[in-house]
């Protein structure tokens, strides 16, 4: 028989050990939770604060063309 099975740890640091030998970096970052209803409330909030905005129309020109520069 070949030895005993690997451990979930065990196959995760042979991975990061790969990985790492490829040149990449393990890095952890934390966001927002999208799904939750503080971001949603948030989002409204600001949302309604930039249609309000007298800049508003210059705001979304800036958008529609960011949108559509990525749509290239």
């Amino acid at each position: 028989m070949a030895g005993s099975p690997k451990t979930s740890r065990e196959k995760m640091q042979k991975h990061r050990d790969l990985l790492r030998a490829q040149g990449m970096r393990l890095i952890q970052i934390w966001a927002p939770d999208v799904r939750s209803r503080a971001f949603a409330v948030a989002a409204r909030k600001q949302s309604r604060m930039v249609a309000a905005s007298p800049l508003e129309a210059e705001d979304q020109a800036f958008i529609d063309a960011l949108s559509a520069a990525a749509a290239d």
